[in-house]
């Protein structure tokens, strides 16, 4: 199982390559938009903004290479960052077009904790996760919600998720797991 992990210039990417090597798979970080392309499973990770993410994207064009990937029906992962870069748009950075891998915007969270940072369960099952985040997902792709706020989206062969597999021990290992099962 080849696992390509988005190399653009944000954070998390080495937590992710090496969540995958625990489970088995040959995961590296790539910005070779070829090996992006070719591999069982693409996972676009992310921590930090929306704008400069996007600008890192289309420099390597891993931009591209995730839309051509999706549009074939190859399995492709969103975390965090890459979840809300997948949406249409987003509104940080002063409004920040997306991938457009999923209908929706980012949007700032206004209410409870801001930034929305630690454990929190994700519905339906109630298993907790990891959360670090000031912007969330609006989209009718909605899988799953975690106090009220979206969790888990998906359209197509793209899965997208608010949480941070990578950082949520075992559930987010079973997580992943499963992901690299259907790829």
């Amino acid at each position: 199982m080849r696992v390509a992990v988005c190399e653009y210039g944000a954070g998390n990417v080495r937590s992710v390559v090496l969540a995958c090597e625990r489970l088995g798979a040959d995961a590296s970080a790539t910005s070779d938009p070829e090996l992006v392309a070719r591999a069982d499973l693409a996972v676009l990770p992310g921590v930090g903004s929306a704008r400069s993410a996007m600008q890192g994207l289309a420099a390597r064009a891993l931009d591209d290479a995730l839309r051509e990937r999706v549009a074939v029906g190859r399995p492709t992962l969103g975390i965090c960052l890459g979840l809300q870069l997948a949406l249409e748009s987003s509104d940080e950075d002063g409004g920040v077009r997306g991938l457009a891998l999923l209908p929706g915007r980012a949007v700032r969270l206004r209410q409870g904790r801001v930034p929305r940072i630690g454990w929190a369960p994700v519905d339906p099952g109630g298993e907790e996760y990891y959360f670090a985040h000031s912007f969330a997902a609006d989209t009718p792709a909605a899988t799953a919600t975690s106090e009220g706020i979206v969790a888990a989206a998906e359209s197509g062969s793209f899965v997208g998720v608010q949480f941070h597999p990578e950082k949520s021990g075992r559930a987010g290992a079973r997580f992943l797991e499963r992901c690299l099962s259907r790829a």
